[in-house]
């Protein structure tokens, strides 16, 4: 499976952006999706997670509430991040694997998306 991830880019704190992580290669239909990101000088962290037909979700508890991941019928998922800190400033990583988990043991990675909230 190959991802793309867009929709990163600079926001002050409070506001919203939606990223999108377009597969492409593999039947998008059998693969559980997940984000993840990693701050400057940071490990990456389990954003969160949605299953293969949209049911099932997990988030991370710094975002629960606030962010929402969803995925479309065809080939792409999305995280809709509202209420943005500053803290929230990090690469933005898509991943697709055939197992929900919130470790980043995914197979699948796509190349990151910057996202930027200023204070």
């Amino acid at each position: 499976v190959q991802l793309q991830a867009s929709g990163g880019g600079l926001v002050q704190a409070g506001g919203s952006l939606r990223l999108s992580c377009a597969a492409s290669g593999r039947t998008f239909g059998n693969y559980v999706m997940g984000w993840f990101r990693q701050a400057p000088g940071k490990e990456r962290e389990f954003v969160a997670a949605i299953g293969r037909v949209g049911r099932n979700t997990r988030y991370a508890d710094i975002v629960e509430g606030r962010f929402t991941i969803s995925r479309d019928n065809a080939n792409t998922a999305y995280l809709q991040m509202n209420s943005l800190k500053p803290e929230d400033t990090a690469v933005y990583y898509c991943a697709a694997d055939l197992i929900l988990r919130s470790t980043d043991r995914y197979e699948y990675w796509g190349q990151g998306t910057l996202v930027t909230v200023s204070s």
